[in-house]
């Protein structure tokens, strides 16, 4: 399976069979069922693919495939609701969109899985209140390591939290968080995210050196036995759950401070007429580094830049206030259901 990372160019995941396996057969995070309906909305090169796939195929069940290659909201609403799909899987801004634009599709579902991306506490939170009875877990897991590799089920979002957990690690694999010397750090310390285990690739096609660097031997397991390196932030919290925090790279320097975009985020969608936003760091002229909020508003609503502004301004220091705010009628996906920040005017 291919993945771009962060570089943009493309990289070939070498993954055995048994990772395939051992993360769809064992693990009982779906509650597999003969009866189940998946929708595949997403695409073949993406690792998603084969949760919407082999799921079905590995227990039984049956998987609904779109007429086209193209995300399409209303196709996946027909689909969901003209073939009784039960599962469905998002990428976390695909998840956010259809919770605003098309509430009634989850009324059917048995169980909704949001991954790929941090989950939006919002989002999340509208749909445990508004469907009690629905499975909600949110999932999280490189492609390195068979996409999937914890599972959190949400129940409830508790008030004012500021993310949604990602769970425990799936059966035969492992998450450990590290400092810089590899050593665990206690619970509640941030580090970084390296997972080993029955779902671990073999490593990039052709990029041996690149291998060399992301798939290290893990001090943790039997003689030559690997872990991956995520390159992503965490820590444990005290109930046992994982937390994702960020990117090891996402945090940013503007004029001087460290700034985690997310923060930005998540006291922007604590306005009531914000539905979705996105921070990020633009450099139109260079050496100006500047913080810009794209904000998607409740439908019908205006939204009133300098309001907004006093208002972020109220929850956080003068310096993550971001420069501009450009209000957007939707955040642009790409063909994966993520965020797609090159499209971002």
């Amino acid at each position: 399976m291919f993945t771009s990372g962060s570089t943009g160019r493309p990289k070939g995941v070498v993954a055995p069979h048994r990772a395939l396996v051992s993360t769809f057969v064992g693990p009982d995070y779906l509650e597999f069922r003969a009866d189940d309906v998946y929708l595949q909305s997403s695409p073949v090169s993406w690792d998603a693919f084969a949760l919407e796939v082999f799921s079905a195929l590995f227990h039984g069940g049956r998987t609904v495939l779109p007429v086209g290659s193209r995300t399409d909201l209303d196709e996946i609403a027909g689909l969901v609701a003209g073939c009784g799909v039960t599962v469905l899987q998002l990428s976390a801004s695909l998840f956010n969109v259809l919770v605003d634009d098309c509430p009634g599709l989850f009324a059917g579902l048995r169980t909704v899985m949001t991954a790929g991306e941090a989950a939006s506490v919002s989002h999340v939170a509208r749909v445990c209140e508004r469907h009690p009875g629905l499975r909600v877990l949110n999932g999280y897991g490189p492609v390195e390591s068979m996409g999937f590799t914890t599972s959190q089920l949400v129940e409830s979002v508790v008030e004012g939290a500021a993310s949604v957990p990602i769970g425990v690690p799936l059966a035969g694999k492992q998450v450990f968080v590290l400092d810089g010397w590899l050593r665990p750090v206690p619970v509640g310390v941030p580090g970084e995210l390296y997972v080993a285990g029955s779902g671990l690739a073999h490593g990039y096609v052709g990029r041996a050196g690149l291998t060399g660097e992301r798939f290290v031997a893990c001090p943790f397991g039997g003689a030559g036995e690997r872990m991956y390196r995520t390159g992503d932030l965490g820590r444990w919290r005290a109930d046992g759950a994982l937390e994702f925090l960020r990117r090891a790279d996402d945090q940013v320097k503007v004029r001087g401070f460290r700034i985690e975009p997310r923060e930005i985020e998540a006291a922007l969608t604590r306005h009531e007429r914000i539905v979705q936003c996105a921070v990020v760091v633009r450099e139109d002229r260079p050496g100006d580094k500047r913080l810009v909020a794209y904000i998607v508003p409740v439908p019908g609503s205006r939204l009133d830049t300098e309001e907004v502004r006093r208002f972020v301004g109220g929850a956080l220091p003068e310096y993550m206030v971001p420069a501009a705010f450009v209000a957007l009628d939707a955040l642009p996906l790409t063909t994966n259901g993520k965020l797609d920040r090159k499209a971002l005017p």
